[in-house]
């Protein structure tokens, strides 16, 4: 397996070759049994009563004639079910493939029939589009698990609860190695199908020990809320992997993350606790502080803030400074390398910056043909590190052309600056060449948000009547605000080189986004060539 990078890299033990993840994370909390490891909208489960629900879970798989190895699909609201899903099935051996709650049957229908998932553990608000999934499909199931039901289940389903109450704990653990498959997490797919990428029992691990641990500073003392949601990677680890690492208390919201949900936890009106560490996205926290029902500093409790998904705009995280007097960290990750590997530090943050590598990770910015590029010019990056996936499922092609060695291509450019900090400059597929010259939509999109009536904007190119890219940006204003285009292409020119101002501009009342908060520009630009004829 990877080794952790020797250059500036915290001392952490590699995990034995016999290690199964969920065993370890029981096992560092064998001794919290009353302590409140989960809390939803339904109640508080200990962490005694989670280690005795992944053991049942696991136990009831296994009888359904899952081996190891083989797959169940996770398509759960986050509750105190998910967590206990998950792990049991890793306990088990077997491979859980978390998955997004929003998606469609026939979305379902092709990650059933890609994954090849031996049984299915869902919400009973998911099981409509579940049972879709399955009469679009050829594709059989040995039993669907439901959370939670909202109505009398079928033949084939059968409640949760019931297999708890009346399923034998599992003894002891699958006996895996540290680099057996252990869960999946489908990239969320901006353009084409979603990719299945393949995470080992030691991924997680790393990234808990790497940056849960040596960045964050995590402790057991803290109270844990993420608006991103378990099945995505940053959400998985913010909310299960770093809090059961230290022994923390993680509150979970089957809702959507809107600001009025998310105050509600941030001073305690659900669940009775306040958290300590906030974990969101860009789109989240403007959202928030455009919010009219914003708390003050004085009824949350927040000593952590967090950021990812995509850049932090610098004047937002000004601003919530200001309102609140702690700094949002921002990072970035991917799915391929399971969480973050660049990252401001909670105690020196760099606005405008995504900070410098997590020590354990090697960065690199490459240039077209390959070789290293100079500071303050956009290269593509690539990050090498003990986290990264072990392939693409069913995909040789894509496997080879981001897994490359020790490295994986994370299809972002950064700029590297002076003091060592790196400075995002869009997808690499998003950047624009505009006379000429590199142009990141990024940059062009971060500035017009300073606006003050600007509450999201995205920027694409656009060709011309010669052909040639100029840019276009798509705003949203906030409510009640005005403005017009030379009052926001002035905006632009005052603060940027003057040929990044954006030559047209289109007023929309929402952007398009994935699940994850990402802006896709690609579909702006499909909506553009439609107009186009």
């Amino acid at each position: 397996m990877d080794q952790i990078s020797e250059k500036s890299s915290p001392h952490v033990p590699v995990p034995p070759e016999a290690f199964n993840f969920s065993a370890h994370l029981l096992a560092l909390n064998s001794s919290r049994g009353t302590k409140a490891a989960f809390v939803d909208n339904r109640g508080t489960l200990s962490y005694g009563d989670l280690e005795d629900r992944v053991r049942r879970i696991a136990s009831a798989l296994r009888d359904l004639g899952i081996k190891r190895e083989e797959r169940v699909l996770l398509a759960m609201q986050d509750c105190t079910d998910w967590p206990a899903a998950f792990l049991g099935a890793i306990y088990a051996g077997i491979v859980p493939v978390a998955v997004n709650t929003l998606l469609t049957a026939d979305d379902y229908a092709y990650m059933l029939e890609h994954s090849r998932a031996q049984a299915v553990l869902t919400s009973g608000d998911v099981l409509p589009a579940i049972k879709g999934a399955l009469t679009k499909s050829d594709h059989e199931v040995r039993k669907v698990i439901v959370s939670h039901p909202i109505a009398s289940l079928d033949f084939g389903e059968i409640a949760l609860e019931t297999v708890v109450e009346t399923q034998a704990p599992m003894a002891r653990p699958a006996r895996t190695h540290c680099d057996d498959p252990a869960f999946w997490l489908y990239s969320s797919g901006s353009t084409g199908r979603p990719k299945g990428t393949v995470h080992s029992h030691a991924n997680p691990y790393f990234t808990a020990e790497l940056y849960g641990k040596a960045v964050l500073h995590l402790t057991e003392t803290d109270i844990c809320f993420s608006a991103a949601k378990l099945f995505f990677a940053y959400g998985l680890g913010n909310a299960l992997t770093f809090p059961m690492s230290v022994g923390a208390t993680t509150l979970l919201m089957p809702d959507r993350a809107s600001p009025d949900e998310v105050f509600k936890r941030w001073t305690g009106a659900v669940g009775g606790f306040r958290p300590t560490v906030f974990y969101g996205a860009p789109t989240g926290f403007a959202g928030m502080l455009a919010s009219p029902a914003l708390p003050s500093r004085e009824q949350v409790a927040l000593r952590l803030v967090s950021s990812a998904g995509e850049a932090l705009p610098a004047e937002i995280g000004k601003r919530f400074k200001a309102h609140f007097g702690v700094d949002i960290v921002d990072g970035i990750g991917s799915t391929e390398m399971l969480h973050i590997f660049i990252s401001n530090r909670p105690d020196d943050v760099r606005y405008g910056t995504t900070g410098w590598p997590v020590p354990g990770y090697d960065i690199e910015l490459r240039g077209d043909d390959g070789g290293a590029v100079p500071d303050g010019e956009p290269g593509d990056l690539y990050i090498r590190g003990p986290s990264a996936a072990m392939m693409y499922w069913g995909n040789r092609a894509k496997t080879r052309e981001t897994f490359q060695g020790g490295w994986t291509k994370s299809g972002d450019k950064y700029v590297r600056n002076a003091d060592g900090t790196y400075t995002y400059s869009g997808r690499s597929d998003d950047m624009l060449k505009v006379s000429g010259i590199y142009v990141s939509p990024f940059e062009v999109e971060a500035t017009l948000v300073q606006h003050p009536a600007i509450l999201e904007a995205a920027v694409i190119g656009v060709p011309d009547a010669e052909g040639l890219t100029k840019t276009k940006a798509f705003v949203v204003l906030k409510h009640g605000a005005t403005t017009n285009d030379a009052e926001l292409k002035a905006f632009v020119k005052d603060r940027l080189a003057p040929y990044k101002y954006p030559r047209m501009i289109e007023y929309v009342d929402e952007l398009p986004k994935t699940a994850t908060g990402k802006i896709q520009r690609f579909k702006l630009r499909a909506l553009e060539q439609q107009a186009a004829g």
